[in-house]
């Protein structure tokens, strides 16, 4: 699953029948759903903080494949993967959990990895519509967004802009598809490069998800959305596995 700037890549095709516009999805963890229903389709959103963000797109990698009586999308997913976070083996462990088969599972995730920000780039202005039109899928997934427009080999002015274009990009193809693209961050030493590509980001995300805590005390913080007042919620500790606290 080493790619470039190659065509996110299934091993098989699978035409998605379903395009009902009011489901949402949901991470499907009691605590949570109470206060936040889920991602409904066009929107564009930001996890960020803490690392347990990776682990929950990882499990909407796999919620997003349900059937929609199981409170899914029934889709396939594309998953951009930034800065090579993607574990195959984590969505396998949270795909036994659903009583699915991994390698199946695994099958329907459309990946596509970069190493630089031209190549992030590129796979969303030049490669993202075309799979998700091909592939009919309605959520796509982009890790650590930010983390290679922090490479000293990426000009700062020129990586601002092209960051600036594509965060606009995505949001234009969010609402234009009806897709949901939900987008990891993960703080880094600040610099003034660093503090403008997190407020381009933050800025412009129409719903906004942070993770914050310490050990033993994480919160869930809804800090941004359309029609949701901000909240935080208790969140499962970093030391309690996934597969403790998710309703199937």
């Amino acid at each position: 699953m080493n790619c470039e700037l190659a065509l996110f890549y299934p091993l098989h095709v699978v035409i998605i029948l379903s395009e009902e516009t009011d489901k949402v999805l949901s991470f499907s963890i009691p605590r949570i759903d109470e206060a936040f229903q889920g991602f409904k389709r066009g929107d564009f959103a930001v996890l960020f903080g803490h690392r347990i963000c990776r682990r929950l797109l990882f499990l909407l990698s796999v919620r997003g494949q349900l059937p929609l009586k199981k409170k899914g999308l029934n889709s396939r997913v594309v998953y951009i993967d930034g800065r090579n976070t993607f574990d195959p083996y984590a969505i396998s462990a949270i795909a036994q959990q659903y009583g699915l088969e991994p390698k199946c599972v695994l099958e329907k995730i459309l990946i596509s990895r970069a190493f630089t920000a031209y190549q992030l780039t590129a796979l969303v202005f030049e490669k993202l519509e075309e799979a998700l039109k091909r592939y009919r899928s309605k959520i796509v997934i982009v890790s650590d967004i930010t983390g290679l427009f922090l490479d000293r080999d990426v000009p700062k002015i020129e990586g601002v802009d092209i960051f600036m274009k594509m965060i606009q990009h995505l949001l234009d193809l969010a609402s234009r598809r009806r897709v949901i693209i939900v987008a990891s961050y993960f703080p880094r030493l600040y610099s003034s490069r660093s503090l403008f590509l997190e407020s381009v980001l933050l800025g412009r995300a129409g719903v906004l998800l942070g993770v914050k805590g310490s050990r033993g005390s994480l919160k869930l913080a809804l800090e941004k959305h359309p029609s949701i007042k901000p909240f935080a919620v208790d969140f499962p500790s970093k030391t309690v596995k996934m597969d403790m606290f998710m309703g199937v």
